[in-house]
């Protein structure tokens, strides 16, 4: 006999449906499973056996094929243990087909036969049409039920389903018409600006890449502040909004990081790797491809502290989310698309040794020793950093003088978002709202320059040899300066101040 039952997957950020075909006939006891399984699926012939016996159902002692389709796809991940088993049941007899034809079914299963959580849960449940009814297990029902007008069935086991199939028992059902609040901007959640002493002209700098998405490089002595810089921006970075959160949270559920809250993800991240993750680990990958630190950072910061001691692959595959705000994954037979629109802060020190250019404390590196060091990081990464700010050490004065507070992040991220508001009015008819996002065409109409102005930065663009990239970095952090300055003509003034967030070019 054979029984159909529904069920999807996920490919990246996106779901497909799976048709879980379960055939019971005659023959020697045989099971098999095709449809380009992998080897949890593979497993789930023992997990499955033993967890319908404990459940109390008979199995059958003939040939069980299952075949998974579309057959071209290959599928992984435990979450189809529940549709082969009731696949299986239906082709028994145990439960009717009808019963299957109106839900998706997923979830591990236990040798018990209770249900545990998978991974992609939101992603599945919000890639359909809405109104579809889906039976999961109760650990993955809440955050499943973020999805727009799904239904959501939550089942603890085996049992529970099949009682509901048959209309002797009923599950809990979650609907959303995404009637949750708005994740509500906080700035009490992370560490605040008021605690940093000194530090304006880091201050200052970081203010202007929140404001316009600008990607910053922190270059300073060991103890100069510059960690404690980079965990505060979070807290001006604006709420996100509900749809940025689903995004958030879809990425974080196909990572498997929401299987026990289950939770919406309401503020931005903040990733801060160590330095010796490979490149799969950073940008993505693996046999099955997940999302790496940049995709998990996406709308929020990704911070990279010690950023030369990084291997060369893993810092050079940071081109293409950086540029594109996307990260392509391909393998021979799957391409996978993860988004990755972070905002990169970068730490360094400016020689091995870390006293390069102190006031105090002498360097002890050779100038061959600092220009290994330096070119640990490829003149390509450096022209996609906007920002190159020096962070000086903070004196004992400054640090122990009484009214030293600066403002608090609640007092910036209220500038930021004025800021950020106002650029997205100007590129309302645009696909993209921030001054960095700015394509090259639209540079003239939104960033124009006078005369005065072209004449500074083709001067730059001589001193410094700056490149083509660095020429319109340059033009859009003038641009978020300008804005800052409520001024709609960029000055020499503001162009000045973007042209010298380029140390590195002009070290170099």
């Amino acid at each position: 006999m054979l029984a159909k039952v529904q069920s999807a997957a996920c490919a990246g950020i996106k779901a497909y449906s799976v048709e879980v075909e379960a055939d019971v006939s005659f023959g020697l006891p045989d099971w098999r499973v095709v449809g380009l399984p992998d080897v949890s699926i593979k497993e789930a012939k023992e997990r499955v056996r033993t967890a319908i016996k404990n459940s109390g159902y008979d199995f059958p002692g003939d040939k069980i094929t299952i075949n998974l389709a579309p057959a071209d796809v290959k599928k992984e991940g435990s979450s189809f243990d529940l549709p082969i088993a009731l696949g299986i049941l239906a082709a028994n007899g145990t439960i009717s087909q009808d019963s299957l034809d109106s839900y998706t079914f997923l979830g591990e299963l236990a040798l018990d036969g209770s249900l545990r959580p998978f991974k992609g849960a939101l992603v599945i449940a919000n890639g359909f049409q809405p109104g579809r009814a889906f039976i999961l297990p109760e650990q993955n029902a809440r955050e499943s039920s973020l999805a727009k007008n799904a239904r959501i069935y939550a089942a603890k086991n085996l049992n529970d389903v099949v009682a509901f199939l048959q209309k002797e028992k009923n599950l809990p059902v979650l609907s959303s018409s995404f009637s949750f609040e708005a994740p509500s901007a906080d700035s009490s959640a992370y560490a605040d600006f008021s605690d940093v002493r000194g530090q304006h002209y880091a201050k200052r700098a970081l203010e202007i890449a929140v404001s316009g998405h600008h990607n910053v490089l922190f270059i300073g002595s060991p103890g100069a502040g510059k960690t404690m810089l980079a965990k505060r921006v979070p807290g001006i970075l604006p709420a996100l909004t509900m749809d940025e959160a689903i995004e958030v949270t879809k990425i974080y559920s196909v990572a498997g990081f929401t299987q026990n809250s289950g939770a919406l993800i309401s503020h931005r991240p903040f990733r801060a790797p160590h330095y010796s993750l490979s490149s799969a680990a950073l940008v993505g990958g693996g046999s099955s491809p997940r999302p790496g630190e940049v995709s998990l950072a996406h709308k929020g910061v990704l911070f990279l502290d010690e950023f030369p001691e990084f291997r060369r692959d893993a810092l050079e595959s940071l081109r293409s989310p950086i540029e594109d705000k996307e990260i392509t994954i391909s393998r021979s037979k799957i391409q996978i698309t993860y988004p990755s629109e972070f905002l990169l802060i970068a730490a360094m020190n400016p020689c091995p040794c870390g006293f390069l250019r102190d006031r105090k404390k002498q360097c002890r590196c050779s100038l061959s020793q600092i220009h290994k060091y330096q070119s640990k990081i490829s003149g390509p990464i450096l022209d996609r950093i906007d920002l190159h700010v020096e962070v000086s050490p903070v004196t004992y004065q400054t640090l122990s003088g009484e009214g030293n507070s600066g403002e608090t992040s609640a007092v910036i991220r209220n500038r930021v978002m004025d800021m950020r508001k106002l650029q997205h009015d100007r590129y309302r008819h645009l696909p993209y709202k921030l001054n960095a996002l700015l394509q090259p065409r639209e540079i003239k109409k939104f960033a124009p320059l006078h005369e005065e102005g072209k004449k500074l930065l083709e001067m730059a663009m001589k001193e410094l040899h700056l490149s083509a990239r660095a020429y319109f970095k340059i033009l859009k952090v003038a641009r978020t300066i300008a804005d800052m300055a409520g001024e709609e003509q960029i000055s020499c003034e503001h162009l000045a101040e973007a042209i010298q967030y380029r140390s590195f070019d002009r070290q170099w």
